[in-house]
């Protein structure tokens, strides 16, 4: 119709490769007409799929009624359709403005949701509650969720014994599949699959490795205690952390282990000998009472008796057995432990003058508050970095509670964002063994200052 050829065959030349590459330039363009075509239509489906994803965002999801969560007392909704109210609650919740209904408050959803996660994930309200008031509701479910699955085996190489590339190669020749914890750490190894069980190896009974998880490496490496110190660690069982402390002294001067539950100390005794710890002594004594006993260490570890917030994968019943009494039992408890430990350590230490106070919990009232409530009460102490270059910086405000503006040098680790236990680690400096009380300064007992002033009395 417009002049030109209907095919190759009329096209007159004499030349067959211009023919060919005719038809090759046909086929092309038929082929690039369906891709145009396709792409048309796919880019349609796409539109649609987003005008409706727009409709059901901005459809308001219904709260239940009072009637409707009566009834849900007596016949409970299953999981899946509890899991789904969650979603649906937590979308309108980051949406609140377009997504709400207008009847409802913020509080009407809050109370919904800690309900319906209470159910689908097995708290009691009081720690549900308080759990909450840490995250945003989107990543609560990510810290929830983190603590229905198990942490990654991880284990320490004991640098007494062996180095971690040769520890690495025997475990492999024994079929276990491993890779190093991370960049943070120089002596961790993750177990993914062992055909033999990690706690029976040759390497294990010879000491080559302790069994301990990544987060407990945390306050030992913010401790850093250096060869011929004396350090003491106030909880020390079942070992972990002490041993660690050891190897990083090559075995000079003094380790003392201590940890106030007698029965616990077997196993403490047991990692100090399998692992050819030579220069720890085992004792017995609440650590409240420390102090009195022995003081003038270069550096002091107290990793506190907590709720256990941070360890829930391992310990379910954390989930309901924690109240209010707990809480408040816990809290004067560290209290006075961070007190006691602070006065165990020696201001005047040539190396040291440190301090590490660590929880596996995440609760504000354990970590922060005391923390802030130290340096109240002991104004010859602060706090320094921990040395620890990931994690989260703590609180200096929460919830209407203010705390030292130095309580962002803490540091925060949680099982959604870190794949290990929640945990919380703080380091301070003492920079004086003296405390003003009223008008008069005070050597509170166990402080190298009162040590070195009964000497000279004696002389």
């Amino acid at each position: 119709e417009d002049g030109g050829v209907e095919s190759y065959d009329e096209y007159d030349t004499d030349d067959e490769e211009h023919a060919v590459t005719f038809r090759d330039m046909e086929k092309r363009s038929r082929k690039l007409d369906a891709k145009r075509a396709e792409d048309a239509e796919m880019a349609d489906m796409e539109m649609q799929a987003q005008d409706q994803a727009l409709l059901s965002e901005r459809e308001i999801f219904e709260l239940p009624s009072d009637a409707q969560v009566e009834a849900e007392k007596e016949a409970p909704l299953d999981l899946s359709q509890v899991q789904m109210r969650i979603q649906e609650i937590i979308r309108v919740l980051n949406n609140f403005s377009d997504l709400r209904d207008p009847s409802r408050s913020r509080n009407d959803y809050m109370d919904q949701l800690k309900r319906d996660m209470c159910f689908y994930y097995g708290y009691n309200e009081f720690l549900m509650d308080k759990l909450l008031q840490l995250f945003t509701v989107s990543e609560a479910v990510e810290f929830f969720e983190a603590n229905e699955v198990a942490r990654p085996v991880t284990i320490r190489t004991n640098t007494l014994k062996t180095r971690r590339r040769d520890l690495a190669q025997a475990l492999i020749n024994r079929g276990v599949n491993l890779d190093p914890i991370g960049k943070w750490t120089k002596v961790g190894l993750t177990i993914f699959d062992s055909p033999v069980p990690v706690g029976a190896t040759p390497e294990y009974m010879a000491g080559h490795y302790m069994i301990q998880a990544a987060s407990s490496f945390l306050p030992v490496m913010a401790l850093g205690p250096q060869e011929n110190e004396k350090v003491l660690d106030m909880s020390a069982a079942p070992g972990g952390k002490t041993t660690y402390c050891a190897a990083l002294m090559k075995n000079t001067g003094m380790m003392v282990a201590n940890d106030a539950n007698k029965a616990r100390e077997k196993a403490l005794v047991a990692n100090i000998h399998r692992l050819g710890i030579s220069n720890a002594i085992v004792c017995n004594y609440d650590g409240r009472e420390f102090p009195k006993v022995m003081g003038g260490f270069d550096r002091v570890l107290l990793d506190a008796p907590c709720s256990g917030t941070g360890v829930i994968s391992k310990d379910a019943s954390v989930k309901t057995n924690k109240g209010p009494e707990d809480f408040s039992m816990l809290t004067h408890l560290q209290k006075e432990l961070i007190l006691s430990a602070i006065d165990s350590a020696n201001a005047d230490s040539a190396t040291g003058g440190f301090i590490v106070y660590s929880t596996c919990s995440v609760t504000v009232d354990e970590d922060e508050a005391v923390v802030n409530y130290a340096l109240s009460k002991r104004p010859n102490v602060k706090l320094v970095e921990t040395g620890l270059d990931f994690g989260r910086p703590g609180f200096t405000s929460f919830r209407g509670q203010s705390f030292h503006h130095s309580l962002a040098l803490t540091r925060r680790f949680y099982p959604h964002a870190h794949n290990m236990d929640g945990f919380f680690v703080a380091k301070f400096k003492k920079i004086s063994n003296k405390i003003q009380v009223g008008d008069k300064q005070v050597v509170p007992a166990g402080s190298g200052a009162k040590l070195k002033q009964k000497k000279k009395s004696k002389d």
